[in-house]
């Protein structure tokens, strides 16, 4: 994951690396040391995970740390470890078990169970603290703690004697609660110098979508929101919340060609790096291929392209260009082109952003294709989430200097009612709008360019066409009216439209 002032990379000695990169970018620079935390969410989020990795950052560091387990043994621990490809080897793990003699119905004659039962599982808790003398503890869970209190009252003292334990011990605590109990129990949250909260949603297709937010932490600034995570072999990975305005550079001014004059004449000399172009147009108009020349061009002069396809294979995508002339595997061997495949049904939105940050951070890309829009909505939960997704993520990308291509299929073929699924013209900075045409019994393509923020350009319409030698543009075609329409009217004659290889074998 990329870095950025307050990243794991540069924590300050105050903070507590939690053991995951993204978290500790949102916490910007990890836990404050020597505090209570309470990590709660649903069975099934993580919580355990999370913790294990929290441990295992601090022995790591050499770090004595342990590991309080109330409702797990040891070998189940050990079992979680290892599914993640992790070792407790380095955490001390205390499994709480009351002594039989505690329990015995002599201790029950002036005070009820529960307080015995408490009263022996704190102490001895506490016993192996002062005997361990860790850094960073775990108490898993609270829930367990909570059933043994019996009555809240009881339950809230005890954690605030656990909290006043520590308090000079140079010791960062994490209690994990699994919302079992009926109550929210924000009594406990307002003890605790922080709060993290995981949750999991479950659409009706695709894997589990799962989230982390940053409840409260005192006296320390954190991004909020919510932040996407992925439970992995490995451990927790978390997506921070992408905010462009985090990640201001300075760069050059610059103008991409396409490297067809006539198309650089449409679009005015050529499209400016730290733009957003939206391309967009029914489907098999040539999007794709109109986003895949400026790409060409670019790694062909030495720069990095990023591309995203949503739809297409690898494969197929180089099948298409190369057809079209245009030798993408030269530049994939040379490490100019990349092509990343994104399945919208298994990726979070926050884990996309984050791909898109390390094609620019860890890549260097230039020019960056995401193809399509269509899927990428996808992976989103409603059309509104995908206008602030891409509000901040081509924020971020003009930022960096990106010259980045959106591709987006309207839905229908020809005529007035071709509608596209979310309306985000206004978030780019040019947008070249594709139509079908028929003149001459044929089926033929327009092009033109209906905005452009950042200079001048052509009002016209322009016909193109796509063949083995790549892409061809015409001359504006002046005599048509209603070409955006779909249903356009010819009033000019039969030179103004560009001649086809079998019309001009037909002429000869």
């Amino acid at each position: 994951m990329p870095s950025k002032p307050g990243s794991a990379s540069e924590l300050s000695t105050d903070r507590a690396a939690t053991g995951l990169a993204g978290l500790d970018e949102i916490l910007q620079g990890g836990l404050p040391k020597n505090r209570l935390y309470l990590l709660h969410g649903n069975p099934g989020t993580g919580k355990t995970t999370l913790a294990l990795q929290f441990l295992i950052e601090g022995a790591r560091h050499h770090e004595p740390v342990l590991y309080v387990t109330l409702s797990e043994t040891r070998d189940e621990l050990s079992d979680v470890a290892k599914s993640h490809g992790m070792s407790l080897e380095g955490i001390s793990v205390y499994d709480l078990a009351l002594p039989d003699d505690a329990l015995s119905e002599s201790q029950y004659t002036m005070f009820h169970p529960s307080e015995v039962e408490l009263g022996v599982a704190t102490k001895s808790i506490f016993d192996e603290v002062l005997r361990v003398r860790p850094t960073r503890v775990v108490f898993d869970s609270l829930s367990e703690m909570r059933l043994l209190a019996g009555e809240a009252l009881r339950y809230r003292r005890q954690i605030l004697a656990l909290k006043q334990f520590f308090v000079g011990r140079n010791c960062t605590v994490l209690l994990l609660d699994d919302n079992t109990s009926r109550d929210s129990d924000r009594q406990l949250e307002s003890l605790a110098h922080g709060v993290l909260v995981l949750d999991q949603q479950f659409p009706r297709y695709g894997k589990p979508r799962r989230q982390l937010r940053v409840l409260k932490l005192r006296g320390v600034n954190f991004e909020g929101g919510y932040h996407d995570f992925n439970i992995e072999t490995g451990g927790i990975q978390v997506f921070p919340r992408l905010v462009s305005a985090d990640h201001r550079k300075t760069f050059e001014p610059e103008i991409l060609s396409s490297g067809i004059p006539e198309l650089d004449q449409l679009t005015g000399g050529g499209l400016d790096a730290g733009t957003a172009v939206l391309v967009v147009g029914p489907a098999g108009t040539g999007k794709s291929t109109i986003a895949a020349q400026y790409a060409s061009i670019a790694a062909s002069n030495g720069k990095q392209v990023v591309y995203f396809t949503f739809e297409e294979t690898q494969s197929t995508l180089l099948k298409r260009t190369r057809e079209m002339g245009m030798e993408f595997d030269e530049y994939l061997r040379a490490g100019l082109f990349k092509i990343q495949q994104i399945d919208p049904g298994e990726m979070s939105p926050g884990e996309f952003s984050i791909r898109v940050r390390q094609s620019v951070e860890i890549d260097h890309a230039k020019v960056v294709v995401i193809d399509s829009l269509n899927g990428y909505q996808q992976a989103m939960p409603g059309e509104d989430f995908l206008a602030l997704h891409m509000h901040e993520l081509l924020g971020y990308l003009r930022l960096q200097g990106v010259l980045t291509f959106l591709v987006m299929a309207q839905a229908g073929m020809m005529g007035p009612a071709m509608t596209s699924p979310v309306d985000i013209s206004y978030l780019a900075d040019s947008v070249l709008l594709l139509r079908y045409f028929e003149a001459e019994g044929q089926i033929r393509k327009a092009i033109s360019l209906l905005k452009k923020r950042t200079g001048s350009h052509e009002d016209t319409i322009r016909e193109f066409a796509l063949g083995t030698n790549g892409i061809r543009v015409g001359e504006p075609l002046r005599h048509f009216q209603g070409v955006l329409t779909g249903v356009p009217i010819f009033t000019g004659n039969q030179k103004e439209v560009m001649r086809t290889s079998d019309d001009q074998k037909r002429r000869l």
